[in-house]
């Protein structure tokens, strides 16, 4: 491990870095989940992707020497390594499998921004939803999870109203229930059923450009994206 690494915990809505900020440190998410998140003009944030301990938050911005693409924010509260940026500058130098690592992640980040993006275009907000749901499931690592509406609207790219009619339809299936700004996943196979083909799209993106590693399971679930493909904080010394 990293001699400077830190291991912290981030809390729920923590901003790690602003829109166009400079990167100061990244972020290997073990529990938690980061959602990056653009406006332009001061227009609404709307999510575009989401980061959790299959990734990592800033290091491809960092090898640019670029801006963060969006605000990157706290979305599920948990643990996470914190690196230096000049030290993981340092690492990214001397180790070049590390880098080529960190560009496969980000080229799998951008395969879902174009899924997302498409997705938000052609399929419906009942779709939209339980996708946003498994993937958030996916990187919860568990059967109940924190979900606010704001967020929800976030990730939907619709109002806040607009949310109560999708997750009231996943709750009538049977597939969620939804109490208090908590999503309890009562029934993943129905979920996945309701979801867009974008899900699975997202999956198979991931898992042709990570690395395998054995699948992990939590709270009677097996933990697909997240806990399928980590990418964890770097060994080397």
């Amino acid at each position: 491990m990293i001699q400077s690494a830190t291991l912290i915990t981030l809390r729920f809505r923590r901003r790690l870095v602003q829109q166009d900020g400079t990167i100061d440190a990244v972020y290997f998410p073990l529990s938690c989940m980061v959602s990056l998140l653009v406006t332009t003009d001061g227009r609404p944030q709307v999510e575009i992707a989401t980061i959790g301990n299959e990734g990592v938050v800033g290091a491809s911005e960092l090898i640019q020497a670029q801006g963060a693409m969006g605000l990157n924010l706290v979305q599920l509260p948990g643990v996470a390594v914190r690196v230096e940026a000049g030290t993981f500058r340092r690492l990214l130098d001397t180790h070049p499998p590390v880098q080529k690592l960190i560009h496969q992640h980000f080229y799998a980040l951008m395969r879902q921004v174009f899924y997302g993006a498409a997705c938000n275009r052609i399929h419906s907000m009942e779709e939209r939803c339980a996708r946003w749901l498994l993937m958030t499931h996916d990187r919860a690592g568990r059967t109940t999870f924190p979900l606010t509406q704001e967020f929800l609207s976030h990730m939907l790219g619709v109002r806040r109203a607009t949310v109560n009619l999708a997750t009231g339809m996943m709750k009538k299936a049977g597939f969620i229930s939804y109490v208090r700004g908590k999503v309890t996943v009562i029934d993943r196979a129905g979920l996945e059923s309701a979801s867009c083909p974008c899900y699975q799209a997202i999956i198979r993106a991931y898992d042709s450009l990570l690395p395998a590693l054995p699948k992990v399971t939590g709270d009677s679930q097996v933990l697909r994206l997240s806990a399928g493909r980590p990418l964890c904080p770097p060994t080397f010394t």
